[in-house]
């Protein structure tokens, strides 16, 4: 058996978590693979919204395991908080969720110094979550992190003191002032009830079970466009995000990989600093924020939006490897008299349908405009029941991209989806 990825080709805020949920009864694994509590993964059932940061997106499936990779970097106090708003019993959670031993942990100084560092960025500043996730993948690379199975060690609170330490003598240096002490208390009490999961080398639990048959689900956070390497540097996160990420970041060989799902929105979305082309800084962009509720499940940031990247959407796609799209909030562009489609950019008064290198270059976007639909498509259930605009528009995309849209999104509730 082989393992499925599925992440997000923009900005993030794609609508993983929702097709995450709606996936995982055709799946035994859900794990996910980078990232932190910088994710904010939306799902809706039972007329009930839960926002994921840390915990994979399966967890409200009964029967499934849920793994958290040694890619992702895990805040205890979050973990903690999150834990208590699930709504399920901790002694049914502790046998549907296993960390692993090799993820990063976020200490309370993490958090203090991303916002050190935003702080000093002045006017350069990228928009930041200051969840200590750049910070905790610097001291991951740098070689002096602490990782959940430390938490196990005779020795974990010395290594906690020390690093700690080193984390003030930078804070003193950046002049900047903050007391912990209360988040330190929220973040020992997180380290105790991690105590109560099993954390193990998953990289064996995983390639194990993977070997017995079962069917994996890796989950990506953020998105393609935000990836380290091959996203608008540096206003990116501080992980890769693209599908070899999932090898990395969960401990599988290229080899084990069989799809990859790529979700998009029907148009785009940013948060934070960066560019975007097809941004809309007018009554069309502050409509489809308002309709799409367009603010950030972490940070309650409003988003920028605008019309649908093909240029960006294609690098994404070639990047990852996408086998299939999973197109999302179809229902808002519903209203429009006619939808526009950036189908490849102008710089310099050259055109080109690649992605610069160079984020100060002034992109033109080149449209294509497509007849809109009015009907209500929330209801929905059959693809052929869409409009015929609607559907004109998913095969626009498919011509354009080669690549099948398998999944069209129609509103915010598990249901509220058309597999094709």
């Amino acid at each position: 058996m082989k393992i499925d990825i599925l992440l997000g080709l923009q900005w993030g805020d794609e609508g993983k978590g929702k097709i995450v949920d709606a996936l995982s009864p055709d799946y035994d694994v859900i794990a996910r693979f980078q990232g932190g509590p910088n994710a904010g993964h939306s799902l809706e059932f039972n007329n009930v919204k839960h926002i994921l940061h840390l915990i994979p997106s399966g967890i409200f499936r009964e029967g499934k395991t849920n793994i958290i990779g040694n890619g992702v970097v895990l805040d205890p106090a979050v973990f903690r908080k999150e834990i208590d708003e699930l709504g399920i019993p901790l002694n049914e959670l502790t046998g549907r969720l296993v960390i692993s031993s090799k993820a990063n942990l976020i200490l309370p100084t993490h958090r203090i110094l991303d916002a050190a560092y935003e702080q000093k960025k002045g006017n350069l500043k990228i928009g930041s979550t200051l969840k200590g996730i750049g910070p905790a993948y610097t001291d991951k690379a740098s070689r002096n992190g602490l990782r959940a199975g430390d938490i196990m060690l005779e020795g974990f609170g010395t290594m906690y003191k020390e690093l700690s330490s080193v984390h003030n003598e930078l804070l003193k240096f950046l002049r900047y002032d903050s007391d912990i002490s209360a988040n330190e208390i929220d973040w020992f009490r997180g380290i105790e009830l991690l105590k109560k999961f099993r954390i193990e080398n998953t990289e064996y639990l995983i390639n194990n079970l993977l070997s017995a048959g079962k069917r994996v689900l890796a989950e990506g956070a953020q998105g393609t466009m935000l990836d380290l390497d091959f996203g608008s540097y540096p206003y990116v996160t501080s992980s890769n995000t693209i599908s070899a990420g999932a090898c990395t970041g969960l401990g599988v060989s290229p080899g084990r990989i069989a799809e990859v799902f790529g979700i998009f929105k029907a148009y785009c979305t940013r948060v934070g600093s960066g560019p975007f082309p097809t941004e809309l800084n007018d009554e069309t962009g502050e409509f489809l924020r308002k309709k799409g509720v367009e603010f950030g499940a972490t940070t309650g940031r409003p988003r920028r939006c605008g019309w649908l990247d093909l240029p960006a959407l294609r690098y994404a796609i070639m990047i990852n490897g996408t086998t299939r799209l999973f197109m999302m909030k179809a229902d808002i562009l519903s209203g429009f008299s006619s939808v526009k489609v950036c189908t490849s950019y102008r710089i310099n008064g050259r055109a080109t349908d690649q992605v610069p290198f160079d984020n100060n270059s002034v992109i033109e976007p080149v449209y294509t405009e497509l007849p809109g639909w009015n009907e209500d498509i929330t209801g929905i259930r059959k693809y052929d029941n869409l409009p015929r605009n609607l559907r004109s528009y998913i095969e626009f995309i498919e011509k354009n991209t080669g690549i099948p849209v398998t999944i069209v999104s129609v509103g915010p509730d598990r249901n509220s989806t058309i597999f094709r």
